[in-house]
């Protein structure tokens, strides 16, 4: 069921000229258990001096961070939990949410929101889903992420998308400094600190975990292969850390792939020494950076679960989950272009002309969906069992 909160949509004769100008409407008492209780405005801030006014139903404390939004129509609690937004406020374009509540922390991509803030136009506190555990402000509540009720998310969206991806903070009766995430190293803050061993098989893979989404982990323990996770400065060819394993697997994760210098060189390594190496989405921009090739940040970055991408020398476009803020620029040598982009022609994959090092920008584990590309996994393995050359 959907709360009718008293808003209007805006004719576009009415429509602001800037988020500045944009009107606020007060919302009715809200319930909280058995007391009614006045709802907390807050403030979403822009470092270009932007403010928008809303009504909280998360955590109400302030969080700074980079504002960024997501086009996906499904799938918030996967995007909340997946270590990828670490650092950053989240706008949800899609106009109703929290209307399927919040399933067990089993489905998550992680086991905490990593998101620093959310933004929605209309949150419904009345879930309604079989696997419904507890309302999306209660979870926000519990892991101190505020988050806003605000009246026009396109109008912001909008303003994203003209101005770029911007630092924007979350307040309320204290105000705090802007913060920048990606002049953090927010690979380090994100990644296990300890190896952990999963599955049995005979072909074992190394995943380096730079913010693994979880679904990384299952889509390969669904093949029968052993997984070995690694944290994302692990020496994996030091003497100390001797171990047999097939291949590697580099996973997505946050912020500016030039701060995980760490992961970098353990690439170079594994592609001197030959061994069958893959990308998903930071893995990606990883491999490229580790051989020879260069990164850029993007205007306002794919986020969504509808971007499509063209596999290169043939007719074929996947629709792909994406969450990536930086893309690859200068292809490395001996690497050639695998997929890009069809809405603005970035780069969405490489692979190497002869050995078996290949990445994508994109995610083929990809929940909540859609699986075009869920193949990608199977020829993983093959490369690495030598099936395809």
């Amino acid at each position: 069921m959907q709360k009718n909160n008293g808003r209007r949509d805006l004719l576009v004769e009415e429509r602001p000229e800037t988020i500045n100008d944009l009107p606020f409407e007060s919302h009715g008492d809200e319930v909280e258990g058995n007391e009614r209780r006045t709802p907390v405005t807050g403030y979403l801030v822009l470092e270009d001096g932007s403010r928008f006014e809303g009504t909280s139903f998360g955590y109400e404390g302030p969080v700074a961070g980079e504002l960024v939004f997501s086009t996906g129509m499904v799938g918030y609690p996967e995007s909340l939990t997946d270590a990828s937004f670490a650092g950053q406020i989240l706008t949800m374009t899609y106009p109703i949410i929290g209307n399927y509540g919040v399933p067990d922390s089993s489905l998550w991509e992680d086991d905490q929101i990593h998101a620093a803030g959310l933004i929605v136009s209309n949150y419904v506190d009345t879930p309604s889903h079989v696997q419904s555990q507890m309302t999306l402000g209660t979870w926000l509540k519990r892991e101190k992420v505020p988050a806003l009720e605000i009246k026009d998310t396109r109008l912001l969206t909008q303003h994203i998308r003209t101005h770029g991806a911007m630092l924007g903070k979350i307040v309320f009766d204290q105000d705090i400094p802007f913060h920048d995430p990606n002049l953090d190293n927010l690979v380090a803050q994100v990644s296990t600190s300890e190896v952990q061993y999963h599955g049995e098989g005979e072909t074992t893979i190394v995943l380096i975990d730079c913010g693994a989404k979880r679904n990384i982990l299952r889509s390969l323990l669904a093949r029968n292969v052993r997984v070995v996770v690694v944290p994302w400065d692990y020496d994996l060819f030091s003497p100390e850390h001797a171990f047999s394993f097939d291949g590697i697997l580099v996973s997505n994760g946050p912020g500016d792939p030039k701060m995980a210098e760490k992961t970098i060189q353990t690439l170079r390594t594994a592609m001197e020494r030959q061994v069958p190496t893959m990308g998903i989405c930071l893995g990606h921009q990883l491999l490229a950076l580790a051989a020879g090739g260069d990164t850029y940040k993007l205007k306002f970055g794919h986020r969504s679960q509808n971007q499509p991408c063209l596999m290169q020398g043939t007719k074929r476009c996947y629709i792909t989950t994406q969450n990536h803020g930086f893309a690859v620029g200068t292809v490395p040598p001996d690497f050639t272009p695998w997929f890009v982009n069809a809405n603005d022609g970035s780069n969405e994959g490489l692979q190497h002309a002869q050995l078996p090092f290949f990445s994508v920008q994109f995610h083929p584990e990809s929940t909540p969906g859609p699986m075009d590309t869920d193949w990608i996994f199977d020829y993983f393995l093959g490369r690495v069992r030598g099936e395809h050359e």
